[in-house]
């Protein structure tokens, strides 16, 4: 049979899953979107950029079943959305990234757009592919998909040429996609579980460290802790990895960046049970995390175990699976004697700590606290929040209980301000019967705003709420002890306003504490009606987060002497002379 190469490419993007694309049609790729266009499964999505794009399917990708995925023009395209592809990468999201290509049965060189994107993107990705014939175009698809959502996982890229997108060309079959039943691994060493759970069982204050990559295991996070009654920490992409209501749940990360309650939880913490997690920067606010001696590790990528901190037991393996087989292990041995002060503590700690914030005086301005407490009491449980990067990034984590096990979102390893209102549209556009709040501070929302453009036309009534301070504020925070001064992180004036009216969405303004209630139910009933809503908050920020006065506290401690003499002497000098 004969077929062109974009009805094939449809045809296996359909087998796959695939609910949406993102991107922006060109001379390459219009066939494949014409071809789109007939999908009764597949909605193609127009965007205002394409690095907007990726963010969209990296959170498609962590908020529902469905690969994300971009369909983009060659070239600029696919440089646009790199950040987003390395986004995906480095915090092991899957994604599927096609894009048209110039013409491989043309005689003359230099083609528009053309360039060699396999070696732009061989760092940011788990594989590339460019389709060379017609036969080629299901398989490719079907083996890239495979990859992406294999291992650790990851995004993926292929390159189907023009002249294949547009030509008829002979296939012998249309074959199915055939997902492959996940198999029991049974490379898991045996010893090494039963070494685990005997340290876990005859530990005095053992700890739970639960990273992105224990996401599907709540169920066993949550009865481990229960049995060995442990305190559980997460990482920053894992915070909604175990329910922040439960009682053992003390916050993000342990250690001097953390809140009092996991602070104070792990300080005598003798054995880390650290599932899904690198020990990256970030989760370790900085390598200040007091790993203790005694550390069982386990990650699907063996390359991950023993890099930042050895670990006494290493176990490579999908986190479902291995934690099954360490309950069974701790189940055959005798249950530890259990101490119900603990989640006592941890209750109490996480009273004071938000006490401590809502007595803080914000002046004219809103209490982040009390907006937070606010909004978790108006959201219903299974409500969506997606962070950006920023400040109030982990003023999130610290003030706003995430109660839902995968309902938490925000770039990590690869950190991108501009994440947040493309990566809200797309979480509604997946979840379109669940509340889905964005948390966004005003540097990073002047980066992609004008995506909101996107979200009027497709009706996305999701809340993107604005932390208006007028500064790079996590920047200039870091700024202000060592230099005394705010080099480029004050921004420019921005009329938050003028952005709604310009993209056509609901705005409203929040000027201080009395504003905080009746302001957040007027931006959720106009939500309720269907309409995309900016809540710009005029947010104070002079009471810095746990995590950001520990990470430059442990920054400083780790400078060689005489770099930490030279910044504080500067310090000083600045803070007398002005």
């Amino acid at each position: 049979m004969k077929k062109t190469g974009a009805w094939l490419a449809r045809y296996a993007l359909e087998q796959i899953g695939v609910t949406h694309t993102f991107g922006i049609p060109g001379v390459h790729n219009t066939e494949l979107y014409d071809e789109l266009n007939k999908s009764q499964q597949i909605s193609p999505v127009l965007v205002t950029h394409e690095g907007c794009g990726a963010f969209m399917a990296d959170a498609i990708s962590r908020t529902s079943d469905h690969i994300g995925t971009m369909l983009i023009v060659p070239a600029a395209g696919v440089t646009h959305a790199a950040s987003g592809i390395g986004e995906a990468f480095l915090d092991g999201i899957p994604m599927l990234v096609v894009a048209g290509g110039i013409r491989n049965n043309s005689d003359y060189r230099y083609q528009l757009h053309d360039m060699d994107q396999h070696k732009l993107l061989e760092p940011i990705t788990k594989g590339t592919w460019i389709v060379e014939q017609h036969s080629e175009v299901i398989p490719i698809i079907y083996e890239a998909y495979k990859l992406a959502t294999s291992g650790e996982p990851g995004p993926v890229f292929v390159e189907i040429p023009v002249n294949i997108q547009l030509d008829k060309g002979e296939v012998n079959e249309l074959p199915t996609y055939q997902a492959s039943t996940p198999a029991t691994d049974a490379s898991i060493d045996d010893e090494a579980l039963q070494r685990a759970a005997e340290l876990l069982n005859s530990a005095k204050n053992p700890g739970l460290f639960i990273g992105w990559g224990a996401i599907g295991a709540a169920d066993q996070t949550t009865a481990i802790a229960e049995r060995i009654n442990a305190p559980v920490a997460t990482t920053l992409q894992g915070l909604s990895a175990f329910p922040a209501d439960h009682p053992l749940h003390t916050g993000m990360s342990f250690g001097p960046h953390s809140v009092p309650a996991a602070e104070n939880a792990f300080a005598n913490c003798d054995c880390l049970l650290a599932v899904g997690t690198r020990f990256g920067e970030i989760a370790t606010g900085s390598y200040g995390a007091p790993v203790p001696e005694q550390l069982i590790h386990i990650d699907i990528n063996p390359d991950v175990l023993n890099n930042n901190y050895p670990a006494t037991v290493a176990i490579a393996g999908d986190s479902a699976q291995v934690l099954d087989r360490l309950l069974e292990k701790l189940e055959a041995l005798p249950a530890p004697a259990t101490e119900p002060s603990l989640q006592q503590a941890i209750a109490a700690d996480k009273k004071a700590y938000l006490d401590e914030w809502l007595a803080h005086d914000s002046g004219d301005r809103v209490n982040p606290a009390k907006f937070f407490t606010s909004l978790r009491n108006k959201l219903n449980d299974d409500a969506i929040v997606v962070a950006d990067d920023g400040n109030h990034t982990f003023l999130t984590a610290e003030l706003m209980p995430i109660h839902k096990v995968g309902n938490f979102i925000s770039p990590t390893d690869f950190n991108c301000m501009g994440y947040a209102v493309p990566a809200t549209i797309a979480t509604k556009l997946a979840n379109p019967d669940q509340q889905v709040v964005g948390i966004i501070g005003d540097g990073a929302f002047m980066m992609t705003c004008m995506e909101l453009v996107t979200a009027n036309s497709l009706s996305t009534n999701a809340l993107f709420v604005v932390f208006n301070d007028g500064e790079l504020s996590q920047i200039a925070q870091a700024q202000k002890i060592p230099y005394n001064r705010k080099t480029c992180s004050v921004l420019g004036k921005l009329n938050i306003e003028g952005v709604a009216i310009a993209t056509g969405v609901e705005y409203l303004s929040m000027q201080n504490n009395a504003e905080v209630d009746s302001q957040l139910n007027r931006a959720l009933e106009l939500c309720e009606q269907g309409r995309p809503v900016i809540l710009d908050v005029h947010v104070d920020y002079s009471k810095a987060s746990r995590f950001t006065s520990g990470a430059v506290s442990t920054n400083l401690k780790r400078m060689p002497l005489n770099t930490k003499v030279r910044m504080i002497s500067r310090a000083l000098l600045r803070k007398v002379t002005g």
